[in-house]
């Protein structure tokens, strides 16, 4: 098993490894040789393939798929371990029914003998599904429970699937009902996100008497999609900076210059929680890597332990919608959007956010008589030095992007590549062999958590939009919505629900197909919509009772779960009120895109 591991861990860090490799030689020769690499691009979108559905399965091993936090909810004792046993036992069966779909599309591309260039054959590429999905039932089943009897009982959704898989008939024109009950106890128990999803659309299309490799066709398609790269590639840059010491670096920029106004060290929390959620992406780093560094920063300039964790707990999600963060990209590839519109578009609603959390940090800092820093031109000075290279990253991507001289993904590539280089040569906070090894298989294990679940909830998605439910949503919304503000206020409250219960990537493929054509309908700008989407989203995070951020940062200060919610409710009201206004103002979003003239 351990040597297992380590080849998994090998496999998943080199294949992450080429994805950077391969768009930095392409930049190179193509500037001074006139050339490419031959098939460069689809190459390095079937890596992701493999790093997403490796990294899944690493984290099925590990313990980490993204669940639903209500089954943290039940006691402990023998309620949690049977919802355990009895969520491993639908997931594992749910997952066999993804594989044998995965197992159908690669059949079917291996007649077809289709290539993705370089003699490479398209069926070979897409192995990483039938593998990623088989390795992950058996670990849902194996850390289903410790004792044998516990993964025996798990072991008979399994052997459900089994008897699906051979007489699929069974499903054909069945009620959906009881099987949507099914997932919701799954859900409540614990189940990963990505065989609730994916389980949906496998037993809805088979209701319907469609194969469940209708399912993996879009799996397939949205991960080797041209834009999906820069995911994994910006989520790499931001684990190099989370394990070297770029946070203490930063902080220590930021609080030269900002140190001295009241609430400093406030405003600083907020600031650097937004820099580094820009390429984490919200999966909860932000709050699992700097909160044992500004926790005691803000205790120790005489901050409340209440306020201190409730403005850690909303800064975690901070900076999702400045560019180029992970959301604004995802949700400009489902909804076909350019990238660049995006960022510029997040810009100044993703700044009020932030300043909207620096402001109460300034609050609090007076009524506190927190301590402040003084200013010194100095250290202002030494500290700007010091944390230069961390501090060029934003403008890096930038750069490379609206000049033209790299595309997306060559730019995140760019991006990632920096980090490694500035953490392990120019500070040396990392070895070259073992810590970036760790640092690679940590990322692809949160990476493949995710796009496990985008991947299966394109499948979703697809199902709906076939049974045409984004035209009778349309339909119903026009009939009975006739405000445009009414609209948006019922959108708020909407999203704000989804994305409590939905993390923000598969809420995004699930849930932004329905809303594009209702925006249109109701004249919102798509630039407008998507900003307001992901903002909403953002707020989600901090929603009682199963907001993302409020569990992490229940485990990471290890405080009460209550205590983190009381304390993270005048963040999520002033949050609120942030969102209302990017909802309501539209110019905050469109106004640089008009002065640009991209509108």
């Amino acid at each position: 098993m351990a040597a297992l591991a380590i080849l998994e861990d090998l496999l998943a860090s080199c294949a992450l490894a080429a994805m950077v490799v391969l768009p930095l030689l392409e930049i190179v020769l193509r500037r001074f040789a006139g050339v490419g690499i031959p098939a460069a691009g689809p190459i390095v979108q079937h890596l992701v393939l493999w790093v997403g559905f490796l990294g899944a399965a690493i984290a099925a091993r590990d313990g980490k798929l993204l669940a639903l936090a209500t089954g943290a909810m039940l006691p402990e004792g023998p309620v949690r371990r049977g919802a355990t046993v009895a969520a491993a036992a639908i997931a594992s069966g749910l997952t066999l029914l993804l594989a044998w779909g995965a197992v159908e599309l690669v059949i079917n591309e291996r007649q077809a003998a289709t290539s993705i260039g370089a003699n490479i054959r398209t069926w070979v590429a897409q192995l990483a599904l039938p593998i990623g999905f088989g390795l992950i039932a058996l670990r849902l089943l194996w850390t289903a429970d410790r004792r044998w009897l516990g993964r025996g009982l798990a072991a008979l959704g399994g052997l459900a699937a089994a008897m699906i898989i051979r007489v699929p008939e069974w499903l054909v024109a069945q009620a959906f009902t009881p099987w949507l009950l099914l997932l919701g106890v799954a859900g409540v128990c614990g189940a990963p996100i990505f065989a609730l999803l994916g389980g949906a659309a496998v037993l809805l299309f088979m209701i319907d008497g469609t194969t469940p490799a209708a399912v993996l066709i879009e799996t397939y398609a949205l991960n080797t999609s041209p834009t999906l790269p820069a995911i994994p590639l910006f989520t790499l840059a931001g684990f190099v900076l989370a394990e070297g010491h770029a946070s203490a670096r930063l902080l220590r920029v930021f609080r030269a210059w900002f140190g001295w106004i009241p609430g400093g060290t406030a405003v600083v929390c907020a600031v650097l929680c937004s820099f580094f959620t820009v390429f984490t992406g919200g999966s909860g780093v932000t709050i699992l890597a700097l909160g044992g560094l500004l926790l005691p920063a803000l205790l120790r300039d005489g901050y409340p332990e209440r306020f201190s964790i409730g403005l850690l707990t909303a800064s975690g999600s901070l900076g999702l919608l400045l560019p180029p963060a992970l959301p604004l990209i995802l949700y400009g590839i489902v909804a076909q959007l350019p990238m660049e519109d995006l960022f510029i578009g997040g810009v100044l609603p993703g700044i009020l956010l932030t300043a909207m959390t620096a402001g109460w940090g300034v609050r609090q800092g007076l009524a506190a008589g927190a301590r402040r820093t003084a200013f010194d031109w100095r250290e202002g000075g030494r500290a700007l030095w010091a944390g230069k290279w961390e501090l060029a990253m934003p403008f890096i991507v930038l750069a490379a992007l609206f000049s033209g001289v790299a595309t997306a993904i060559e730019a995140a590539a760019v991006i990632a590549a920096y980090a490694v280089i500035v953490q392990t040569v120019v500070h040396r906070d990392l070895t070259t062999g073992r810590d970036l090894l760790r640092v690679f298989t940590e990322c692809v294990t949160v990476v493949g958590g995710v796009l496990i679940i985008l991947g299966v909830a394109v499948g979703l998605t697809n199902y709906l939009i076939g049974a045409q439910v984004p035209a009778r949503l349309l339909e119903w919304t026009t009939a009975h919505i006739g405000s445009r503000v009414a609209f948006l206020l019922g959108l708020n409250l909407f999203l704000l629900v989804v994305g409590c219960l939905m993390d923000i990537f598969s809420a995004t493929v699930v849930v932004a197909p329905l809303l594009v054509p209702l925006g249109a309908a109701y004249g919102i700008h798509p630039v407008h919509l998507g900003i307001i989407f992901i903002a909403n989203l953002e707020l989600g995070y901090l929603t009682p009772p199963v907001g993302l951020n409020l569990f992490l940062a229940s485990y990471r200060f290890k405080r009460p779960m209550l205590e983190v919610c009381r304390a993270a409710l005048p963040m999520l009201a002033i949050l609120g009120a942030g969102v209302l206004v990017i909802t309501y103002v539209p110019w905050l979003t469109l106004g640089i895109l008009d002065w640009l003239g991209r509108l």
